[in-house]
């Protein structure tokens, strides 16, 4: 590959039991890291990020999506997200340019039906940090039960000249989600709020 990839991690999870209590169904996350030399490593400071992220963040993207759609289909996926984390020799701004890109969010995006923004974290770590992706229904914003995070690492990346680059996705929401959507609790601050309005009057 042309694009700097030493090595493709994917991470598999399934929960059965939450908090003593069986699931109704398992959640199961899957999680793709590929470990991809920063190309702005060594050159200082760079304004101009724009030649590396057009060349790199497609194709790095379908490659990624690919290899997580051979572990669940685009049908079963509720809720998706993406990471990345530069390693200590880069800058923050390198992590976010390779994911912060409709390059490389719409190919995933595109490839699993999904209309939102794709939930995110961009980071600086050394090699074998415990990283986080977190992610969000695919198509809609305030599914609270769909406020997810996977935790992953990789024991060498990355190294100070290398970016880790993540998507993940679940088919379910939590497992025992019990807590009010966003547009739930809008709902009932408006009301409250007419409410205390009509009483002041």
């Amino acid at each position: 590959m042309t694009i700097g990839i030493r090595k493709i991690c994917t991470f598999l999870e399934e929960t059965l039991v939450e908090g003593g209590k069986a699931a109704p169904r398992p959640v199961n996350i899957v999680v793709v890291a590929a470990v991809i030399q920063n190309p702005w490593a060594g050159r200082g400071f760079v304004e101009n990020l724009r030649p590396e992220i057009i060349r790199i963040a497609s194709e790095l993207s379908r490659e990624m999506t690919d290899r997580l759609l051979r572990q669940m289909e685009p049908e079963r996926i509720e809720a998706c997200g993406k990471a990345a984390a530069v390693g200590i020799a880069g800058e923050i701004e390198h992590a976010s340019a390779m994911i912060h890109t409709l390059r490389f969010g719409n190919p995933f995006r595109e490839a699993i039906g999904g209309t939102n923004y794709l939930e995110f974290a961009n980071t600086r770590n050394a090699p074998g940090a415990l990283l986080s992706l977190p992610m969000m229904h695919k198509s809609e914003s305030g599914k609270r039960s769909h406020f997810l995070t996977s935790n992953f690492q990789i024991a060498d990346a990355p190294w100070p000249d290398e970016i880790i680059v993540a998507i993940g996705a679940s088919d379910s929401g939590r497992a025992h989600a019990r807590i009010a959507d966003r547009f739930q609790d809008i709902a009932e601050m408006d009301a409250e709020k007419a409410a205390l309005l009509g009483k002041a009057k």
